[in-house]
């Protein structure tokens, strides 16, 4: 292959000009391992609507009017049987949240929309969608589709046949948080996004049958990883689960790949999520100028599951689990 000028056709097949895509990256030699080219629709920022209101009966986290978190970073999730049972409630709320969202996925709707019915399902539970202002973020659930990896704004694009989103739900209730998602297909997926939903899916509950009282949480990365290189996939790095209570976000972090430094062992009480992000392509991430939006860098898709787990000696406790199969399961057993 020639040299490739800047006006010129990237050599990805995005149908982007070269300066506009890969500029600086050459293309594969010929010798090289091919591989699949990007989508040509990659995802565009939409119109933002306005921050949404909360009713003022509605009991606040700290962050709700400035943005910012209030106090120290909590460093144990571990929780007190008092405390267990609000976060049961808030994982239960977080649930009954999210399948009121992934049963109105479908070709048409915005992702704003989405957003609407998060936010009004919450009000109606008593609860304060999570996401709604933490360090800014202007919306109440976090949609994520095709090549975005998580943070995904809700805006006015219409979800097209053929695209995969995530959803991401996190409610305050009880003082507590609860904090869940799943990747569904809007209309006839693809071969391959078929897979990548079904590994990912896989990789999250690997992930959570590795967590045992005293094993360290590097078992949950190495879980992980086993299924996730197996069927050629990539793991996010970015991006971690993490121990979850009356902090949205506190320690300990957990990372979905192998990682020596993980040596924290796990003990009985203690919630956090598993939320594995895995990619196609690369696991490399860009960040949009919203300084939330994260996509892969090579526009490949993403899939995403996460689940609050309550650490017990007799088993872990799915907070979030719900009741039958995942959507997307339910979706592949009705056919197109």
């Amino acid at each position: 292959m020639g040299r490739i000028g800047r006006n010129d056709p990237c050599w990805c097949g995005s149908g982007k000009k070269y300066k506009k895509c890969h500029i600086g990256e050459p293309p594969p030699s010929s010798g090289a391992r091919k591989t699949e080219q990007a989508p040509v629709d990659a995802v565009v920022k939409g119109r933002v609507s306005p921050m949404r209101d909360v009713p003022q009966h509605i009991v606040r986290p700290s962050y709700a009017v400035s943005g910012t978190p209030s106090g120290p970073r909590a460093h144990s999730c571990i929780k007190t049987p008092e405390e267990i049972e609000r976060m049961r409630h808030a994982g239960r709320t977080a649930r009954l949240v999210l399948d009121t969202v992934l049963a109105a996925v479908r070709p048409g709707i915005t992702t704003d929309s989405l957003d609407v019915i998060a936010h009004e399902k919450a009000i109606e539970l008593g609860a304060y969608p999570s996401p709604l202002n933490y360090h800014g973020f202007p919306k109440s659930l976090c949609t994520s589709v095709n090549e975005v990896v998580c943070h995904g704004i809700p805006d006015d694009r219409m979800l097209k046949t053929g695209d995969v989103i995530n959803c991401d739900v996190t409610v305050f209730i009880g003082g507590m948080h609860g904090d869940c998602s799943e990747t569904v297909f809007v209309g006839k997926p693809d071969p391959q996004t078929i897979k990548l939903v079904e590994i990912t899916y896989e990789c999250m509950m690997r992930g959570i049958d590795a967590v045992k009282p005293g094993k360290t949480l590097n078992e949950i990365g190495k879980a992980i990883a086993k299924i996730a290189h197996k069927s050629g996939f990539s793991i996010v790095r970015d991006f971690a689960g993490h121990g979850i209570g009356s902090q949205f976000h506190q320690d300990p972090q957990i990372v979905h790949y192998p990682d020596i430094r993980q040596r924290q062992k796990v003990e009985t009480g203690m919630t956090f999520t598993i939320e594995p992000m895995i990619n196609i392509g690369t696991h490399r991430c860009t960040i949009w100028p919203d300084d939330w939006t994260a996509v892969t860098t090579d526009r490949k898709r993403s899939a995403q599951f996460e689940h609050t787990i309550l650490v017990q000696a007799s088993g872990n406790e799915l907070l979030t689990g719900g009741e039958g199969d995942p959507w997307f399961k339910r979706q592949l057993a009705q056919g197109w």
